[in-house]
């Protein structure tokens, strides 16, 4: 393994993100405060607690997921785009690294940048409520499985696709909606019977669950569902980030 290899694309991804800092770092905290007007204290006043736990306290694993899943998605996505569309990314391919190098450089630092945000985003909330984490080494945990599988997600996206309307394409269509849909404000269990077992079927519901009960030991489904869904999602990204790179597909002209 050539470490000095994934070190530099590493360090050149961080700063990248370093040189937009404050505007990495605020953004993320007016949104979640913005979050929390609306939701917390609007649709907080009428719903006073959910599964015994606050509306307000309810709602941050899912505005973390929220943000980390985006996150992890764009920042990986754009980060290997940017070089096919510059074409050094030629340069990357022919160097003596293989790639399963490229990919712990890129995935390693856009799972970096998506875990900052998410502990800002801990760190804003815990501002507006009294936060209580039931099981914190289990909730960083999956705090960082998921940054990994969705910057896993964010490579695959960005290889793919072939302008920048691609690149956000199943971010904004396919992505943010399955997040709303998969009991990020609310619990699944509120819904109608029908509603709960479609519910089962988007697999953001199982990520969204687990890393809730690390916050308040409660979830819509079995923790070992949650980590099941996680490690399977990341093998299929493993998979098909092989195959992408045994086969050329959309590296090669």
């Amino acid at each position: 393994m050539n470490w000095s290899a994934v070190f530099t694309i590493y360090r050149s991804e961080m700063i990248r993100f370093f040189r937009t800092f404050v505007q990495s770092f605020i953004s993320p905290v007016i949104s979640t405060s913005l979050y929390f007007v609306v939701f917390g204290t609007a649709i907080g006043s009428r719903i006073q607690q959910v599964e015994g736990v606050s509306y307000a306290a309810f709602i941050v694993p899912g505005l973390i997921m929220l943000s980390v899943m985006t996150q992890s998605i764009s920042n990986a996505s754009f980060g290997i785009f940017f070089p096919k569309f510059t074409g050094t990314i030629y340069e990357l391919l022919s160097a003596p690294i293989n790639f399963l190098e490229i990919v712990l450089g890129y995935v390693g630092a856009a799972a970096t940048k998506a875990l900052f945000i998410g502990l800002v985003i801990l760190a804003t909330a815990s501002l507006f409520i009294d936060l209580h984490i039931t099981h914190p080494l289990a909730m960083l945990a999956f705090l960082m499985l998921t940054c990994l599988s969705f910057a896993l997600f964010g490579f695959i996206i960005g290889i793919w696709a072939g302008n920048f309307e691609q690149l956000q394409l199943i971010p904004l269509l396919v992505l943010t909606p399955l997040i709303f849909l998969g009991g990020a404000f609310y619990s699944i269990t509120m819904l109608p019977d029908i509603w709960q077992k479609l519910s089962l079927f988007n697999p953001v519901v199982y990520l969204i669950s687990g890393f809730r009960w690390s916050f308040f030991g409660s979830a819509d489904v079995s923790i070992g569902l949650s980590l099941l869904a996680i490690a399977g999602f990341t093998g299929v990204c493993l998979l098909v980030i092989g195959w992408i790179f045994k086969s050329g597909y959309r590296l090669k002209p």
